[in-house]
């Protein structure tokens, strides 16, 4: 429901274009991994990904949950909610691992949080936290990345300027892409893992990025 809700929504506040490496490809119990930069960017991840015939599960703040009808939405779904810096913490990875075991997708971002910066710009996705590569490491599942721009367009900054931003896009229409690249297995030890799918989103992101003209992309 939630990706139906997202490929319907997305449209009416930006312009949103998908491309994909000629070798990327969903394997059943496969991990997604995106780069986090705006509140906005998991509606647009959902809605490219619906285009690709792809319904995740996803590892989501656990406030989420407190919502009356998206907490009881986010549980049907079967969504994983993180707790952070919270006893719990571990379960999300456990949730996670459950659902790759069923075959289903899962869409992780490895940054564990959006950047603090004001401006609307683009720009490399941050240090990843060691939770991807220790959910890689426990199920052997391979990891597709996924580089997204464009969100920051609609919501980024100050909260009165992201409800500015929200509310003057459908008339903006900002360009929004994603783009996926192909699967990747992570080996060696832990830092080792994480670098790697790093990497992986980072080049994912940049493709992304240039495909908006954005300027820290086409300079790299």
């Amino acid at each position: 429901m939630l990706s139906r809700i997202a490929d319907a929504l997305v449209p009416a506040v930006g312009r949103l274009t998908v491309t994909t490496d000629a070798d990327a490809e969903f394997a059943p119990g496969s991990i997604i991994a995106a780069n986090h930069t705006s509140l906005a960017d998991p509606a647009v991840v959902l809605a490219a990904l619906r285009r690709l015939g792809v319904e995740p599960v996803v590892l989501a703040t656990a406030g989420l949950w407190r919502i009356p009808l998206l907490g009881r939405a986010l549980a049907r779904e079967g969504y994983v909610p993180v707790h952070r810096g919270d006893r719990r913490a571990a379960d999300s990875l456990a949730g996670a691992a459950r659902a790759l075991a069923r075959g289903r997708l899962v869409l992780i971002y490895g940054e564990g949080g959006i950047p603090s910066r004001r401006d609307a710009g683009e720009a490399a996705p941050e240090a990843f936290r060691s939770g991807l590569s220790r959910l890689a490491e426990h199920t052997g599942a391979p990891v597709v990345p996924l580089g997204q721009a464009g969100a920051r367009r609609i919501t980024s900054g100050s909260g009165p300027k992201q409800l500015a931003g929200l509310f003057t896009a459908p008339l903006r229409r900002p360009g929004l892409h994603v783009h996926v690249g192909a699967p990747v297995l992570l080996t060696g030890a832990g830092p080792e893992r994480t670098a790697l799918a790093h990497a992986a989103v980072t080049s994912a992101w940049r493709t992304a990025a240039a495909r908006l003209g954005e300027p820290v992309a086409l300079a790299a």
